[in-house]
């Protein structure tokens, strides 16, 4: 009628996007992008060091009576999913149930069997979130060679974290240029900042001979030793006006006269 109407769409369930992609015998399509396939084959599960070990050493919280999976299983099988593009638990449970039985065997999964929606939901809601990432970021951090690679420290607020009174989380993260693994993370806490948490956020990790790199916020010279004197890495930090002294000293060096692809007689 030539008068056309603007509609905005709200979702009033939590997955509603999902429930919206579900085909016709029910079950939620899982979209997933080529680059985040991830081959399990050649994924080190098993043996010292492997996934299942690292997982293990994490407490379920669970009662004992009635437990038909093992908190390493169901962990081993959210993460694969995750790094897969599974983006809810519905798409974990499905993800998990369209595993081969020797996969899923692999996995911990002992009868074969892919834990359900319920039972990832109960684990994952009651584990402790900080122990199981900091294993997680050990284990990724242990599947590349940091030497002589980018590690980008950098800090992000988490989205609909924010709980009424309760400001929204701030993280910290340490992540792989080239791969994009996120190898650690550690909250900032509400009365501090980013500058603080880069000690606790590396202590963990052998970062030896890596070039660690960040903002402005980071170029801070106890940082700069830190990571030179006990860590024994680079770092490539920018420079601005919170640090108008050092920015001023760069500018009279003329450093434009001297690349650092240049001779290193000069």
């Amino acid at each position: 009628n030539d008068r056309p109407k603007t509609v905005f769409v709200y979702p009033l369930l939590r997955g509603a996007v999902e429930r919206l992609r579900q085909g016709e015998d029910g079950r939620v399509v899982v979209q997933r992008r080529e680059e985040t396939m991830l081959d399990l084959e050649k994924l080190p599960v098993q043996g010292d060091g492997g996934l299942i070990e690292v997982l293990r050493q994490i407490p379920d919280p669970r009662k004992r009576r009635g437990i038909r999976h093992s908190s390493e299983s169901v962990l081993a099988v959210a993460m694969c999913a995750k790094l897969c593009g599974a983006r809810s638990l519905e798409a974990m449970a499905q993800w998990a149930e369209d595993l081969p039985v020797e996969t899923l065997k692999r996995l911990g999964c002992r009868r074969g069997r892919a834990p359900s929606e319920p039972t990832l939901r109960r684990l994952l809601g009651r584990i402790d979130p900080a122990e199981l990432d900091r294993r997680m970021g050990e284990w990724t951090a242990g599947q590349t060679q940091l030497q002589g690679k980018g590690l980008a420290i950098d800090g992000k607020t988490v989205r609909g974290s924010k709980d009424g009174q309760q400001p929204a989380v701030h993280l910290v993260g340490a992540v792989v240029h080239e791969e994009g693994l996120v190898v650690a993370q550690t909250r900032v806490s509400d009365k501090t900042n980013e500058i603080t948490s880069v000690k606790p956020l590396l202590e963990g990790l052998d970062i030896k001979g890596a070039v660690v790199t960040g903002d402005a916020m980071f170029t801070q010279k106890k940082i700069a030793r830190y990571l030179v004197e006990q860590k024994k890495a680079d770092y490539l930090f920018a420079v601005k006006d919170n640090q108008s002294t050092l920015k001023s000293d760069i500018e009279t060096l003329g450093l434009e006269a001297f690349p650092p692809s240049g001779n290193h007689d000069r």
